[in-house]
């Protein structure tokens, strides 16, 4: 036997070298290598469609709109980015190291602003600042100026871009940066101070550096969000790559220049998931973390009420003002009187949200099942890719998802219509499967941490000890794994859910001609200055946005 293996392992040698590099290959591993290729799918077809046309259609595009595109993209991201920050950081040192009036119901108002779609809060900003809104025609009022004897900043622009994305997105450092400064060290600061360093230079010596891993953790997510914004750019006529590949696409039918807008965004998203990733890595608790009522900083009574100013003010800009008109204009005969056909599109969101959670979390249940049941490298590696799709711009997505399925979709209907005597058009294009399939991609990452983190807590050894006693895959799913996940479970398709019916340009560019959303709906509608019509299904897509925000609020740490 020894003899015959010897003389076998010559032939088996690139087998074995293929194992040790990626693992025993079980049917887990399998179904997470299914699951990644799917999601893959638009980053190979933009990665493989992209350089057709050679160096003279990249040419072109750089002496027309490639330059504009990626400036202004970087400057929104830039300005965005630098708002949430100051922000983000500076409100949750303040709520983390002092104590100031309304600091406990400011602690979590302060992540409200998250439960406003930024494409809302740009539609209200500028029906509120615009020449015609309430605020400048009050100046005018008040004042006894005309147009053009008075300065004025004009919303509808990078700069009103940037601050609308700022007061909406911010909470994603408040949140990272106050769970990093309350697990921070007492000793460390206090040594600081004992040293003669006053408050702000222990700040900026020592609390800063420390949480710097978190705030650039929640500034790639801030800087990812600006990247895939559409609505907010759209609507203030800011040229971005974003709001490139949709009007390349679907204005001038120029597929291979989306495309290649489409990999400029892609090399974009690379550099911001690398971001995120090394942020992650660097955080790190500190073993002497102060107790939560202990405050750091002594706060004289004018701080205190400059305190509780600085965090009501982003509350305010964010979630109060944009609530407060929506609400107002909402109760509005007109509002009311356009709402007749809210069960229509209303319907058409609860469907397609109800389906791509279902999608989602089926496939999320394999992931988990894999990496907790599979030793495979290729197992973790497929995971991995699968749940990329967070960081992908809609419009990528979209654009990354026709290019391959109309070359398959003109394939498909040829034979049916060839064999079967097929005479209908395209078979899979202009379907609410490839819509389903492209937000199931995007959302993924959402159900899957949510069932893991669910997972993590389950000790193997009660699937052990139920395999011992005779139970099969069946009842062990039925009787341990159902039960202990139910809450994560409906976490996870709450969340899919919500984050569905909220995405704008994906579904803007995959869906069918007879589906009409929540989102689309509002779009169109305030693309026609008809903002008042589009009151109440906006108002619906923020009161659903509180759903992620409140489990945020219970899970602080997480």
């Amino acid at each position: 036997m020894r003899g015959i293996t010897q003389t076998a392992s010559p032939s088996a040698s690139p087998l074995s070298s293929i194992r040790r590099s990626f693992g025993q290959l079980d049917g887990w591993a399998v179904a997470a290598a299914i699951i990644a290729a799917l999601a893959a799918v638009p980053v190979i077809a933009i990665l493989f469609s992209a350089p057709e046309g050679g160096m003279d259609a990249i040419a072109h595009l750089a002496r027309t709109v490639l330059v504009s595109y990626t400036l202004n993209t970087l400057a929104l991201m830039g300005l965005a980015g630098a708002l949430a920050a100051v922000i983000g950081t500076g409100c949750a040192w303040l709520v983390s190291a002092a104590r100031f009036p309304g600091r406990g119901v400011l602690a979590w108002a302060l992540v409200l602003p998250l439960a406003v779609p930024a494409y809302i809060a740009a539609y209200l900003y500028a029906d509120l600042l615009d020449f015609t809104g309430a605020v400048q025609t009050g100046l005018r009022s008040a004042t006894g100026l005309d147009f053009g004897e008075y300065w004025f900043p004009q919303i509808r622009s990078l700069w009103g871009g940037a601050f609308v994305l700022g007061i909406v997105l911010y909470p994603y450092v408040y949140l990272l940066a106050r769970a990093a400064f309350a697990a921070q060290s007492l000793s460390q600061f206090r040594a600081a101070r004992s040293l003669g360093a006053t408050p702000s230079r222990a700040f900026w010596r020592v609390a800063l550096p420390a949480a710097r891993p978190a705030i650039a953790g929640g500034l790639a997510l801030v800087l990812m969000e600006c990247l895939a914004d559409f609505g907010v750019a759209d609507y203030f006529a800011i040229p971005t790559l974003s709001t490139g590949v949709f009007r390349t696409w679907l204005a001038m039918g120029d597929k291979q220049a989306a495309l290649k807008l489409a990999a400029m965004m892609l090399v974009f998203v690379v550099a911001l998931v690398a971001l995120e990733a090394a942020t992650r890595a660097g955080r790190a608790e500190s073993k002497d973390a102060r107790a939560s009522n202990e405050p750091l900083v002594q706060l004289s009574p004018t701080g205190k009420a400059l305190a509780t100013l600085a965090c009501a003010v982003p509350v305010l800009l964010g979630f109060l003002i944009p609530a407060l008109h929506l609400a107002g204009m909402a109760v509005s005969d007109t509002a009311i009187g356009a709402s007749g056909d809210l069960w229509s599109y209303a319907g058409g969101s609860l469907w397609l949200g109800v389906a791509t959670a279902i999608v989602c979390l089926f496939a999320a249940l394999l992931l988990v099942f894999a990496r907790a049941r599979s030793q495979s490298p290729a197992a973790r590696a497929a995971i991995r890719v699968s749940t990329l799709g967070y960081a992908l711009p809609g419009a990528l997505l979209a654009v990354g998802l026709l290019a391959p399925l109309g070359a398959l979709d003109l394939t498909l209907s040829r034979f049916a219509r060839d064999s079967l005597g097929y005479t209908g058009g395209l078979i899979l294009t202009g379907t609410s499967a490839v819509l389903i399939y492209a937000l199931s991609v995007r959302f993924l990452t959402v159900a899957y941490n949510s069932v893991d983190g669910g997972m993590s807590k389950i000790p193997p050894s009660l699937d052990a000890a139920a395999r011992s006693l005779g139970a099969g895959p069946a009842k062990v799913l039925r009787r341990i794994y159902a039960p202990l996940l139910s809450r994560s479970l409906a976490a996870a398709a709450a969340l899919v859910f919500i984050d569905t019916v909220r995405e704008l340009p994906a579904t803007l560019i995959l869906r069918p001609f007879n589906l009409e959303t929540l989102a689309t709906r509002t779009y169109r509608l305030a693309s026609d200055e008809r903002l008042v019509e589009a009151s109440i299904p906006a108002l619906i897509l923020l009161a659903a946005g509180l759903l992620p925000v409140l489990l945020l609020m219970r899970t602080p740490k997480r």
